[in-house]
């Protein structure tokens, strides 16, 4: 799957920016940390909005372009925001064959975004994952740490209502 950059605007903080301008000044003679340092800035930021991939390419010196091939590389490195909730739907062989795309149809109608994006308010994130070990109860999907299996898409609204606070 490929991954696409968050539309939501960026919304960093000033103290955001001085905990990654710390982290890029401890690394920056070194390139092969360039990895360790867009881990620490996911979890300063939640994720690597492109705003922030500029501020460790110009703090490295390293080529934006290089910043952007790692993040969209390694599945751990996430280019838009989770929401309060973030919802990942089983795309695997078992859930595909039982219907998974219905839910992730269903969704993003629902929800009115699509994979890797969340919607405006921070409330819901929707991604896709490959498999998470729950063949047997396919489809399944998880809002955060809670798994949802053997569902159809008529499932999907009375799931949303438990999380509409």
């Amino acid at each position: 799957m490929k991954k696409k950059l968050s539309s939501l605007p960026f919304n960093g903080t000033a103290e955001q920016k001085q905990q990654l301008m710390a982290v890029i000044e401890e690394n920056k003679n070194d390139e092969s940390k360039l990895i360790s340092v867009m881990q620490q800035a996911q979890d300063i930021y939640g994720y690597l909005p492109i705003e922030v991939q500029e501020m460790i390419s110009e703090g490295m010196g390293i080529p934006l372009e290089k910043v952007y091939g790692v993040s969209t590389f390694y599945a751990q490195f996430s280019l838009s925001p989770k929401g309060k909730y973030n919802i990942s739907v089983c795309l695997g062989t078992a859930c595909y064959v039982k219907g998974a795309q219905t839910l992730v149809d269903k969704l993003q109608e629902k929800l009115g975004i699509g994979i890797d994006e969340c919607t405006p308010d921070g409330k819901f994130s929707l991604t896709a994952c490959r498999c998470i070990g729950a063949c047997g109860l396919g489809p399944v999907m998880t809002i955060n740490d809670e798994v949802y299996g053997r569902l159809t898409a008529d499932d999907i609204d009375d799931i949303l209502a438990k999380y509409q606070d």
